[in-house]
């Protein structure tokens, strides 16, 4: 946590930026409400973004046919400028299709990934990172309307360096986030920032570092995510990731090592113990399917990457 001085300057720092203070309390009654309650299994969704080519109800359509329950959104594949393209109406088609493909939206991902181009979170340019809040205020109505509730915060190019040293950039992104959580909050949406690997960002590489980050924020709207394939700066096994993390991680992004659907590598054997921990700590938020090969076409990827999870689930005890 930051001691006195430092939480002052990111909420003095936040508000020349226009946004909200940072948020107070932690979410600790939320987390305990999670461990207590009944675990009625996973809950499986698949990323949007192999299928962009797709109409939006082809694409619900095979998300749901192939059994999954949630669809997460990476918005920049709907649109030619921004998310204001899509307006209230379009909104509430969009969600209608969802119900009637069987699925509802989990969220949202790739935030800042353009269009619009020329975002960034981290940079020293005042300017750029206002006009990047402002479009995150978007996304977060955008993802409000139509019933998500978690946007992962990955974008690798829009929270780099720049430039300047990590540390200053990390400080930028707890101000951006500090802005926006208020906002989030409201819409009853929770930020939850992903750690990526160095290959990708210099910026937030491991889950200590997001917690770092999210603790600075150190409001109920902003916490953390796990991903398989974003462990390459860990140094420890998914299994014991998941449990020392666990009570703040409320998203979790499955795939192959390398980003291939589930079932061109070993995930059925390598994941079984990371999902026994699931299990057993009966988290009940989403798994999403995130792939970065499309080349097998979104069908092919849903079906058989579902039937990969199911012969996990027929692992565990």
């Amino acid at each position: 946590m930051l001691d006195c001085s430092r939480r002052e300057f990111i909420k003095t720092s936040a508000s020349v930026l226009g946004g909200a203070a940072l948020g107070g309390s932690t979410v600790s009654c939320h987390r305990n409400e999670r461990m207590s309650r009944k675990w009625g299994g996973f809950k499986y969704a698949m990323c949007n973004e192999s299928m962009a080519e797709l109409s939006w109800a082809e694409q619900c359509r095979i998300i749901g046919d192939a059994g999954y329950q949630g669809v997460e959104i990476a918005a920049f594949t709907l649109v030619k400028e921004g998310v204001q393209e899509i307006g209230p109406a379009k909104r509430k088609e969009m969600v209608s299709t969802m119900k009637r493909a069987g699925i509802k939206c989990v969220g949202l991902h790739w935030l800042l990934a353009p269009p619009p181009k020329g975002l960034h979170f981290t940079t020293p340019d005042v300017a750029i990172r206002q006009k990047t809040i402002t479009y995150f205020n978007q996304l977060i109505d955008f993802c409000g309307d139509l019933a998500g509730g978690v946007m992962i915060f990955g974008s690798p190019k829009q929270r780099n360096t720049k430039g300047i040293s990590v540390e200053e950039a990390g400080k930028y992104f707890a101000e951006g986030l500090a802005n926006v959580a208020d906002h989030a909050q409201q819409r009853n949406i929770r930020i939850l920032i992903e750690p990526l690997g160095h290959r990708v960002t210099d910026v937030v590489n491991t889950l200590a570092e997001a917690l770092e980050v999210a603790q600075q924020v150190d409001h109920p709207a902003v916490d953390i995510m796990f991903d398989f394939n974003n462990t390459v700066d860990e140094t420890e096994p998914f299994d014991t990731l998941l449990r020392k993390y666990y009570k703040h991680i409320h998203h979790v992004h499955v795939q192959e090592q390398g980003g291939k659907h589930l079932g061109t590598g070993n995930a059925v054997n390598d994941y079984v113990k990371a999902f026994q921990v699931l299990k057993d700590l009966r988290y009940s938020e989403w798994v999403s399917l995130e792939v970065f090969d499309f080349s097998p076409g979104g069908k092919r990827i849903a079906e058989e990457s579902i039937h990969v999870l199911r012969e996990i689930e027929g692992k565990l005890v």
